[in-house]
């Protein structure tokens, strides 16, 4: 089983603290993990808020595997509407090699109309079809070593991508899937399914199948397994990671309404949101409390028994999956995260990296 770190970048939750202590704090924790014997630090890429800020992780990560000494490097993720294709297809290109091919494509959508708002001429209503054209285009491209086509929103003649990409990226594709539309496309392009720890696992499992189906029935061939976020406080005392974990999920929660506005009823009227729209009925009725009750039921915290068990029951339903999980958030004191990270990595990460 892979078990990765995932950095945020997130400063809400502290008070007074600089981008770049958040960063320090970051980077630290990511070449810790690969000390420690995680498989991948992921970088996610956000813009413009405290919730989170990594506007290229191409570029973050172009530093950082300098420095890791045995870690694999993804992207969580590049969000393709956001960015031009041939820029992504050149960067990918030059950052794998870099790697020596070390490096995991992950792609996503976007969900936030805050920094949606802040690109000009990229309308929330048009990400469906955006990540559809950029991201077969960018397949292409480091597929075949070039980039060429003539769709509506990236009308691109013949480029060469150089340096030419020299490994296949078949087995190393990831798509944030969290509706039916982005399950289909992840399906489509032959990547892996991305899930994040808001929900219970059980509710997700008609997308997991969903995905398994259509993948099987576009190529003829399994799905490679998924992988699932996660957000983790780890402690040997079972009052304090409760009373932490709560805590500090609590306040990573209260960011993810405010920056995704999720129980906002601007779903309803966006185009390709209509399942965010449903979602956001249902958490309404369900309210903060219950959102933050199926969130803690969702995610590994606790001792590392707790989260043993809380990670084989996630087997027990989904079967073999990837994971990638978080130390620092809704305002973890380093000291903390860092204690988290170690115990984790000292009494569970042997334990699950023994999965088959």
């Amino acid at each position: 089983m892979d078990v990765g770190v995932q950095m945020v970048f997130t400063s809400h939750g502290w008070a007074g603290i600089s981008d770049a202590q958040v960063y320090d704090e970051e980077i630290r924790l990511a070449l810790l993990a690969d000390e420690l014997g995680f498989d991948v630090v992921w970088s996610v890429e956000h813009h413009f808020f405290d919730y989170s800020f990594c506007p290229d992780n191409t570029q973050l990560l172009s530093h950082l595997s300098a420095r890791l000494k045995r870690a694999e490097v993804g992207t969580a993720a590049v969000i393709l509407p956001w960015n031009d294709p041939l820029r992504v297809a050149e960067k990918v290109a030059l950052l794998d090699y870099l790697t020596g091919g070390k490096l995991r494509f992950g792609m996503g959508r976007g969900l936030s109309r805050r920094e949606f708002a802040s690109f000009r001429g990229i309308g929330m209503d048009e990400s469906r079809e955006r990540f559809d054209e950029a991201a077969a285009l960018s397949l292409q491209a480091l597929r075949e070593g070039f980039m060429e086509g003539s769709g509506k929103f990236y009308p691109q003649p013949r480029a060469a991508i150089r340096p030419a990409p020299t490994r296949d990226f078949a087995d190393r594709l990831y798509a944030v899937a969290s509706s039916d539309d982005s399950v289909e496309s992840a399906a489509r392009i032959k990547a892996r399914m991305v899930m994040f720890a808001d929900r219970s696992w059980e509710h997700r499992m008609p997308s997991v199948e969903k995905h398994r189906q259509r993948y099987r029935e576009i190529h003829a061939a399994s799905a490679p397994p998924p992988m699932t976020c996660d957000f983790c406080y780890c402690s040997p005392d079972a009052l304090t990671a409760e009373e932490a974990a709560s805590r500090y999920l609590g306040t990573y929660l209260d960011s993810i309404l405010e920056h995704y506005e999720i129980m906002g009823s601007h779903f309803a009227s966006t185009k390709g949101y209509a399942a965010y729209a449903e979602a956001a009925k249902s958490l309404n009725k369900m309210g903060k409390d219950g959102f933050l009750k199926g969130f803690m039921k969702a995610t590994s915290w606790g001792t590392p028994d707790r989260i043993l068990r809380t990670l084989e029951a996630r087997r027990d339903l989904l079967g073999r999956y990837e994971l990638a999980t978080s130390f620092r958030f809704g305002g973890v004191p380093f000291s903390d995260a860092e204690r988290s990270l170690r115990l984790f990595a000292k009494e569970v990460l042997p334990v699950i990296k023994s999965w088959s």
